[in-house]
């Protein structure tokens, strides 16, 4: 019988351990963070970050910067002044008009140059037109007041050209023309007067409310950046400063250089923008309120000036027209320069008076009364107390111009009238207005060149931050591989 041996069975194996659960990937990165080089990578991403968010917010606010000189300064601003030119080359051509018929059908020195500065002030109006146009661009009503001034333009030249061959033809002696060319006229200068001239300086106004509202929010707007400029940098230094503070307690090192010098670069940065963006808003301040506003007041003082001269060519030229004629001569002259005075008599008096008492006193109100009340410019006291000066002696030649004209004696009314009082007035309004429209470019100037390298530098400057950064902080990390 067999004899079965039993077999020998080993210990059963040990059960194989379920693998560990993998950690969800927030709390990888905070176990991650809780080691030496989780540490460093985070401080230096942080530092990078924060260097890149100050360049962005430096590059806003320059942004708007370069924006509001754009505006001001290279297309709305000067299109404005165009318009406002517009209004003084319209005026005057109706002033030249009233000359050239005033001094008679015989030909002369003053008639023809007359009828050159009329035909000066056609093509200067024609520009002024073209210019209104493409700053109505994208605005209808706008677009539909500057064909209109366009269209009107036209038939007033149709009329004053009627007039003075009329006028031609009668060869007349200085004073009063012909009634049939006195009728066409009346035409003329009743067009100018009511329509024209009223459309041109709504365009003034529509278009001056451009420049406004572009120098209101881009100055806002490079303000606030100032601020935010501030905070980035103040964030980026804090960062910068924490990752040596934590580097240098970690290793045991005082001074870690490239970070050192990317703080520095930081820093300079930072107090670099700030002062930029405080220049570029002096420099949008000074071309706004001493330059644009100033030459914008000035320019319509001119051409109401030369409006004034036209009303005394026809005060002497419509005698049927006479009262009303002296009565708009008079609204004029108070929005020029405003002293209280209800005719021409206590005008002139009133005139006299607070001339005298300038610059110790500026007690007058209107377009003079605006500069008289902002002077900043070196010259700008002198320069305005000669125009008020001639503007004086311009309503001395006035008065004594309708005195002749009362007393019957029309030629001599006729010459004062034609007289060089209002062009040395006008000249020196020209001067005036060129200190200001020097200002407003070197304003201009000024703030394009602050700001025509940093296009490269800023850029620049943030990106050697982010590499000394990394360079400061990869010596550490090469330490634990």
């Amino acid at each position: 019988m067999a004899v079965i041996t039993p077999t020998t069975v080993g210990p059963a194996p040990a059960p194989i351990p379920p693998p560990a659960p993998t950690p969800a990937p927030f709390l990888s990165r905070a176990l991650r963070l809780r080691t030496v080089p989780g540490r460093i990578r985070a401080g230096a991403g942080a530092a990078v970050l924060a260097v890149g968010l100050l360049a962005a917010l430096m590059g806003v606010a320059l942004g708007h910067a370069g924006d509001g000189l754009q505006a001001i300064g290279h297309t709305a601003g000067p299109q404005v002044v165009a318009t406002a030119d517009l209004y003084f080359a319209l005026s005057d051509m109706d002033a030249q008009v009233a000359t050239v018929l005033l001094a008679g059908g015989e030909s002369g020195p003053g008639r023809q140059a007359a009828l050159d500065r009329y035909d000066q002030r056609r093509a200067q109006a024609d520009s002024a037109v073209l210019q209104a146009a493409d700053l109505a661009r994208g605005d209808p009503t706008e677009q539909m007041t500057v064909r209109a001034v366009l269209d009107g333009l036209g038939r007033y030249e149709r009329l004053a050209s009627r007039a003075l061959l009329l006028d031609e033809q009668s060869r007349h002696a200085a004073g009063p023309p012909s009634q049939p060319a006195l009728d066409v006229y009346r035409q003329a200068t009743d067009l100018m007067r009511l329509d024209l001239l009223p459309k041109a300086y709504n365009l003034t106004l529509d278009s001056g409310t451009v420049v406004r509202h572009a120098y209101a929010a881009e100055s806002s707007a490079v303000q606030a950046g100032r601020w935010w400029v501030t905070l980035g940098g103040a964030l980026a230094l804090t960062v910068l400063v924490a990752l040596q503070v934590f580097l240098a307690r970690r290793f045991r090192r005082a001074i870690n250089p490239a970070l050192l010098a990317a703080t520095v670069v930081v820093g300079v940065l930072t107090i670099a923008g700030v002062l930029l963006l405080q220049r570029v808003s002096d420099e949008l301040r000074t071309a706004k309120k001493d330059g644009f506003d100033s030459v914008l007041v000035l320019s319509r003082a001119r051409a109401i000036g030369n409006s004034l001269h036209g009303d005394e060519s026809r005060y002497l030229l419509d005698p049927q027209r006479a009262d009303t004629y002296e009565q708009v001569y008079l609204d004029k002259s108070q929005s020029v320069f405003y002293v209280p005075g209800g005719n021409l008599d206590k005008y002139y008096a009133a005139v006299d008076n607070s001339v005298a008492a300038f610059p110790g006193k500026a007690d007058f109100l209107g377009f003079y009364g605006s500069e008289a009340d902002r002077v900043t410019l070196p010259g700008q006291r002198e320069a305005l107390g000669k125009v008020l000066t001639l503007y004086q002696q311009f309503q001395h030649a006035d008065r004594q111009m309708r005195q002749s004209a009362t007393t019957g004696k029309n030629g001599d009314a006729v010459r004062q009238a034609m007289g060089a009082s209002f062009e040395a007035y006008d000249g020196a309004l020209v001067d005036l207005t060129a200190l200001h429209r020097l200002a407003f470019d070197d304003a201009v100037v000024a703030g394009d060149r602050a700001l025509g390298s940093w296009n490269l530098l800023l850029p620049g400057a943030a990106l050697a931050a982010a590499l000394l950064i990394l360079v400061g902080v990869r010596p550490r990390l090469a330490e634990y591989r």
